[in-house]
């Protein structure tokens, strides 16, 4: 199946590579095109990463979030950066820090981390 054909449920039924350097780079246009199977995630850094934002109830609930991606991120083998602004608002990204950009693993680990949610 090729990147174009994927859509959520088949990231999400992948599961993540070990990475220890040796997983091809996703450059930004595969990237792109592996975005449209994700709802709300975003190219920054200049193609080398993805993103995602919510504004969450409160304080607790975007660390009982970020609890929930924790233990799906330690399932998975693959850690996201995860981030608290303002009081009630989570940033995540999500690059192979290995490889110093995109794999595949980040949008398997995207599409999980949107069933957490």
């Amino acid at each position: 199946m090729s990147a174009s054909e994927n859509h959520p449920l088949d990231l999400a039924a992948k599961k993540c590579k070990a990475c220890e350097g040796g997983l091809e780079i996703i450059g930004p246009q595969q990237a792109r095109t592996l975005l449209k199977a994700l709802t709300g995630w975003q190219l920054v850094e200049e193609g080398r990463r993805i993103q995602k934002k919510w504004e969450m109830k409160d304080f607790k609930a975007v660390m009982a979030f970020f609890n929930r991606v924790a233990e799906l991120a330690e399932t998975e083998g693959h850690h996201p950066d995860l981030h608290v602004e303002g009081y009630r608002n989570a940033r995540i990204e999500l690059w192979t820090h290995s490889i110093g950009g995109l794999s595949e693993n980040d949008f398997i680990l995207a599409a999980k981390i949107d069933g957490v949610v």
